[in-house]
């Protein structure tokens, strides 16, 4: 008898959430328990609860717990999980890959207008992922990406002059194109590796590193910090389309709410955090360069002539409404 009644009452601690809900939604994450990204799943979960005043209870499940962010996006079309905060597989549809273009965001503050519901990234993408049957809720961005080398780049503002390094960017066309429209020399190298191909002189520098992430896999080796924002390493925000038909409207209406503002605060949390992360990089010796949207808009441009390469896997038709609406001017 105490064996049940102590199982019954570890359930309830565990599921405090879902007693007396009238739903409950399952929310899968890719980070790590402890990541600001799996806090902020748990900062959504408790709004929302409190927002349909306990009509709608959401368990998070971070650190791949219900699989990893390819099977999760599956099981979202499906509908057998119901909220995820992942990364966006392109296998399904390569149109997908299209937040991941380099050069049309340049900071935070523009950020917060491309990444808005009203946007038209934002509604491309929802429609996008809305044809094989996900909702797209909201974006979480992690922080931006710069570019960080062992050597000082020669002219790192102007994408005519050769930068005399040779780059590591990750195996993904937008990053290559990106980096070489800046200036460098690109070469392909497994993320493992990095830290001892820059320590032993295989390449010069490396994109594709949010602030973050260079300081922490990186910060012994980089000498040198530009902070290009030429992209940022973003996720979503995503819901079973299936589960978002059978919400009543006010409830569709709240969660978006909650999910708009969950965008924001982890922009706001991303610029913080860069900015952490370049002092720490200063204290350790890394010389750091920081520039307004403004500074780094011929680099944006210069990204944005090779957009059109991308017209393959995203079509032209894509593209051309991409440069439409994002082209940096």
């Amino acid at each position: 008898m105490r064996k049940w009644i102590l199982a019954l009452v570890l359930m309830v601690a565990l599921v405090p959430a879902a007693f007396g809900a009238e739903m409950t939604l399952k929310f899968a994450g890719q980070y790590p328990a402890d990541h600001p990204g799996s806090k902020l799943m748990r900062d959504v979960a408790s709004e929302i609860l409190k927002r349909t005043d306990g009509r709608i209870a959401v368990r998070v499940y971070p650190g791949n717990q219900l699989g990893d962010y390819t099977l999760v996006y599956e099981e979202l079309i499906k509908g057998t999980i119901d909220m995820a905060l992942i990364s966006v597989p392109s296998q399904f549809d390569p149109r997908l890959e299209l937040m991941y273009v380099n050069g049309y965001v340049r900071g935070y503050e523009s950020a917060k207008k491309i990444f808005a519901p009203s946007g038209w990234l934002f509604k491309k993408m929802d429609e996008l992922n809305g044809r094989l049957g996900v909702k797209l809720l909201g974006f979480y961005v992690e922080g931006m990406i710069g570019t960080g080398t062992t050597k000082p780049a020669k002219e790192p503002l102007n994408p005519k002059v050769d930068k005399g390094l040779l780059c590591r960017v990750p195996n993904m066309d937008v990053y290559k194109l990106g980096a070489e429209a800046q200036g460098y020399r690109t070469i392909t190298i497994p993320y493992a590796d990095v830290y001892q191909a820059m320590q032993t002189g295989v390449c010069d520098a490396v994109n594709g590193f949010a602030t973050t992430a260079a300081l922490t896999a990186l910060g012994d080796v980089i000498k040198y910090w530009y902070a290009t924002n030429y992209s940022m390493e973003c996720i979503n925000f995503l819901m079973s389309k299936k589960v978002w038909d059978k919400l009543k409207p006010k409830d569709q209406k709240i969660i978006a709410e909650v999910m708009t503002k969950a965008t924001l605060k982890s922009i706001d949390a991303a610029k913080a955090l860069d900015e952490a992360s370049m002092k720490a990089m200063e204290k350790k010796g890394i010389k750091v360069f920081r520039y307004s949207e403004a500074e780094l808009l011929p680099i944006s441009k210069a990204i944005a002539e090779t957009w059109p390469k991308l017209e393959k896997k995203m079509t032209k038709e894509l593209m051309d409404e991409f440069r439409k609406n994002l082209a940096p001017r």
